[in-house]
């Protein structure tokens, strides 16, 4: 599948802003499951300073320094990329993944000697994702029931869609994750950090995934929630190989109930992976000047094919 995307950021600010410093995720990567075919980033004003690098997790981070008075900062990333498997959806019955979820709790646990893989890095706490007794009591009704770690993991995201509510502008990006727990409800960052904290207080590695989801769905199926805006999901790592600790990334979508390897789907983009919101947020900084500020955010998903 090709997707055209256009992620657009529009700052106003009163009064206006002397000097500014950003960071941005913005541009996506190619990875086993996407092709980045095209991507511009366009920035008014333009900044004196413009630089890419890759982050410790590796992503593509934009720096930019604005040196000039400005009231209205906007940036709009354009992308094509073209998406392709192997994934996996609910209906698959190949769906179990051998490896029982106690197996890999015992083999991420850290030991004087251990191989280092992949997944080690995401099983702390972060941020946006600390460790309580109230996650762990939450996803202990999954890994109970279920021997196998996808089959744990896939119950709890099913759980998390089923039990809690899609609401917006119910919380905000600053909602702690055990305040969605709670009450229940939140949007797609929300139920990714959720299913973040009770997959580690298991001693499982997981990450969260920033993206996007195609706006128009294919003839006949649902449209799916959050598809306009930026969406969110995580990743669990199952090691493949105990021995060389090699492993596969398996991506849950509580949100829409959806899962696969490396992708729920070939109508999702990954735009940034890090612990939580915090590592991959679109666009942060700090500026100089100002009272106020009106954000406006505008995504679109198209299809190209």
């Amino acid at each position: 599948m090709i997707l055209n995307i256009t992620h657009r950021t529009k700052y106003n600010y009163d009064p206006a802003v002397v000097t500014a410093h950003h960071i941005f995720h913005l541009s996506p990567s190619n990875m086993l499951h996407q092709e980045v075919l095209s991507h511009t980033l366009s920035i008014t004003p333009a900044p004196a300073e413009n630089r890419s690098t890759f982050d410790t997790f590796g992503n593509v981070t934009t720096y930019v320094s604005l040196h000039t008075s400005h009231d209205v900062l906007d940036i709009v990333a354009q992308t094509q990329i073209k998406t392709f498997g192997p994934q996996i959806n609910l209906d698959n019955a190949t769906l179990d993944w051998p490896m029982h979820w106690e197996r890999v709790q015992l083999t991420l646990e850290y030991k004087a000697g251990a191989k280092w893989n992949e997944g080690v890095q995401y099983i702390f706490a972060s941020p946006m994702v600390p460790f309580h007794r109230n996650f762990k009591d939450y996803a202990q009704i999954s890994f109970n029931s279920q021997p196998t770690l996808i089959g744990a993991v896939r119950n709890l995201m099913e759980r998390i869609h089923h039990e809690f509510t899609y609401e917006s502008k119910s919380t905000d990006i600053n909602t702690p994750a055990l305040t969605a727990l709670a009450q229940k409800k939140g949007v797609c960052q929300d139920f990714a950090h959720v299913m973040l904290g009770c997959c580690r207080s298991m001693g499982l590695a997981a990450r969260y995934v920033s993206g996007y989801l195609l706006t128009t769905p294919p003839p006949g199926q649902a449209r799916l929630i959050g598809s306009d805006a930026s969406h969110a999901w995580i990743s669990v790592f199952c090691p493949t190989d105990f021995d060389t600790m090699q492993g596969s990334w398996f991506d849950f979508d509580p949100t829409n109930n959806r899962m696969g390897i490396n992708t729920p789907g070939l109508d999702y983009v990954t735009l940034a992976i890090g612990r939580d919101y915090s590592d991959v947020s679109p666009v942060r900084g700090v500026i100089q000047g100002s009272l106020e500020h009106t954000l406006v955010v505008e995504v679109t998903v198209e299809s190209a094919n």
